[in-house]
This record gives C-alpha cells, structure tokens and sequence, in this order.
C-alpha cells in the first residue's frame, strides 16, 4: 500500500479518532503485523503535540503461552508496575489507541476455562480505575491488516496480495478518501441527524423480527438517547472510538428483553470464532443459548459475572452500509458489528444518558445501564429484519424495513 495513503490513515487515527491534544500522553496497543504503520500513528501523534507516546506490542503465540504455563493465581493478580500504570491513567488521562490485526482463530486451543477465571480474578482489582476512567478520555480502535487475518479473508492469494486486499478493504470502510477528515465530519453529520430522528419519537421499546427466527423486545431507558459517529470526553474533547463506525446505538434498560435472537455473523472473540448460534431472553437476563461452533466460548461470555447476562447495547446499522456491501465478512467485531444491526451482551454506556456529565456512574447505572466485565456485540441485522419503535404515546413508528432504515 501506498505510504502517501497510509500516512493519511495515521493522521485520521490520531487527529480525528483521538484527537491528540498539547502536551496529552498517548498509549497504543497494536500487534506486530504492521509496525511501519504503527511508526506512522506513533509520528502523527507527536506532529499533534503528544508529549510522550507508549507503544505496547501484543502477540497471539505469546499470549497462549502465557496461559499454558503461568499459574492461575499470577494471571489473575494485578502486580505493582501494572497498579502503577492504572494510577498514571488516572493522574494524565493519556489517549488509547487500540490498532487491531489478530489472527481471527489465533488463540485457538487456548484452554478457555483458566482464561475466564483469570479474567474474573483480575477484573474487581481493576474496576475502581476504569469506573474512574470512565468517559474521561478519548479512545480509538482501528484496524491494520495481519497476515493470517488477511489469508483468512482471502485463502486464495498469495500473502502479499492477501494484505494489500485487506488493506484497501480497511482503507475504504474507514472512508480514507482524498480528505478524510472531511468525509469523517460529513459521515458524523449523517449520523447524528439519524440519531436525531430517533431520539424524537420517544421510543419506550424496540420490536424486532426476521425470518430467521429472530423476535425479540428490549425496552429503553427513558433518560437515554440515542448516539453515533464521534463524542465528547468528560474533558470537552471530541474523538471518534470507531474507524470505521455506522452506528446508532443507545443502551437499553437493564433487565428488559424478552425472546430470541439469532446470530447472522460469526463473533471473533479471543482469538476464536463463535458460529451459528442464538440467545433467548426472559426478564432482561439470557437463559438459554446453542452455538454450533464454540458454545463454551459463548456460556463463558454469559456467565462471565451478574452483568453478562444482560444487554449493555442496542445498535442501529442498515443492511446496505460500506462495510456490508464491500461482500466481506471480516471476521473482527469492529467491521462486522458495522455491517448489520448488533447486540451486546454486558457493559452499557452511561454516556447515552442524557445529562450525564452532571450524574454520577452509580447515577448512570440506577437509571438502568448495565454494569459488567465485558462488552461482546453480536450481530443480528439480515436482509429481512424488521424493526417498530413502540413510542411512550402508544405508536408503533417503523424504524427498519427489509434489513435498512425504514425513515
């Protein structure tokens, strides 16, 4: 790929999606596949005015011996250079850059019980920092192509050409055109109007049906609104969290779904595809659920803690946005979930409350937004998903028909 192309990438990544300040601190977490790119993000960084940026490289084959020969107790602690770390998030509140390449089976054979209960180990001597955290700084995950990501999409080409394929899959949904923090400002005008329109019909819950089988209600918090595109740190600094991003999604009220969904794309969660699979809903909670592929993976996901059972997200994406009609499936969340309307069972956003810079988080959470260790979207949009807004006043208003917008 191009440098000139690439380097526009970069700068999208690092003043329109976190938006360096002057003097900020910026840590980036991105595999080794792609690290001249990384360099680039690294550099644009700093021509924005980062005083310090951190690069923490991950690596799959690592990670799985990590968890092969490590004891329980020692991935389940939180050391003191790792608690030092969480206090210096929380004295600087530096920009997250996320920059993802893995290998969509690359943790494959990991053995997934001692992983949960590390993970359920670890996670209460973290929370207190990412309560404090949260909303406070900007955050961006991207993409930057693998090679066994990019010979997962396209097993019939050479590895060059299988990244060079996959970087301009990248480059387009992310909009990385002649201007793009242009056609960035554009896409965010285009989103907010929808959320707009959304937010005025004053919806009291959402109805869902497809022909796959999925029928399905979750009802709304009455203080949330609908948002999409980029948002407003705690600081006052706008940021986009996604590149790319075709959402509208909203976090819906704690313990208020009922029926089923059918997945319509696999789920990439560690390392590891979760396939044709459905989850049924009784007050709110998740009671019963098959994968055909991976269905350990998906219970852990559920019984991760309390809140996992839960719904943290609804999210609006019409059947024919870029990323759909690019005729890929990426087999990463962060095009996938992009690609069609999506759950996710879990964490909820206090953000979509409105008014909440002047609540509290237990405020947020009070009002109805789930609280929980993970964050898993799942995708449920197909060409005949039919969705009506059920408003306060008793209407029932379409809102998508045949897989898109019905407005």
């Amino acid at each position: 790929m191009k440098k000139t192309i690439l380097r526009k990438y970069a700068n999208l990544i690092a003043k329109c999606g976190v938006n360096v300040q002057e003097g900020q601190e910026v840590f980036i977490t991105a595999g080794l596949d792609q690290p001249e790119f990384v360099q680039m993000v690294v550099e644009e960084c700093y021509k924005l005015g980062a005083s310090r940026v951190v690069v923490d490289w991950d690596y799959q084959p690592l990670q799985k011996t990590q968890y092969k020969y490590e004891s329980l107790e020692t991935l389940g602690s939180l050391t003191a250079y790792q608690k030092a770390r969480w206090e210096h998030y929380l004295e600087k509140i530096p920009c997250r850059i996320y920059i993802e390449s893995d290998d969509p089976d690359g943790l494959k054979g990991i053995d997934q019980d001692k992983m949960l209960k590390a993970q359920q180990m670890h996670y209460p001597l973290i929370k207190g920092y990412r309560d404090a955290l949260e909303n406070k700084y900007q955050w961006c995950i991207a993409a930057a192509p693998g090679a066994a990501w990019a010979k997962k999409l396209f097993p019939e080409l050479t590895k060059k050409q299988a990244i060079e394929k996959l970087w301009e899959a990248i480059l387009s949904t992310s909009r990385v055109t002649d201007d793009p923090v242009a056609a960035w400002e554009a896409h965010n005008a285009n989103l907010q109007k929808h959320c707009a329109y959304l937010n005025s019909l004053g919806i009291e819950k959402l109805h869902y049906t497809a022909a796959n089988g999925t029928d399905f209600t979750v009802g709304m918090i009455p203080e949330a609104e609908f948002k999409g595109g980029g948002d407003t740190s705690l600081q006052g600094i706008f940021f986009n969290p996604n590149i790319p991003t075709e959402e509208c999604f909203i976090s819906p009220m704690r313990g208020a779904a009922e029926g089923k969904v059918v997945s319509t794309m696999p789920l990439s969660r560690e390392g590891q595809l979760i396939e044709n699979f459905w989850i049924r809903f009784e007050n709110g909670k998740a009671v019963e659920w098959h994968a055909e592929k991976n269905e350990q993976l998906l219970t852990n996901i559920i019984t991760a803690d309390e809140g996992a059972a839960y719904l943290g997200e609804c999210a609006l994406v019409p059947y024919n946005s870029p990323i759909r009609e690019s005729g890929l499936l990426f087999y990463n969340t962060l095009f996938d979930e992009n690609a069609a309307c999506h759950l996710a069972l879990g964490h909820g956003f206090p953000d979509t409350i409105r008014g909440f810079e002047e609540k509290t988080l237990e405020e947020c959470r009070s009002l109805g937004v789930n609280d929980s260790m993970v964050h898993v979207d799942f995708m449920i949009g197909c060409a005949s998903l039919n969705i009506d807004a059920i408003t306060k006043d008793g209407q029932t208003v379409p809102v998508f028909r045949n897989g898109t917008w019905a407005f």
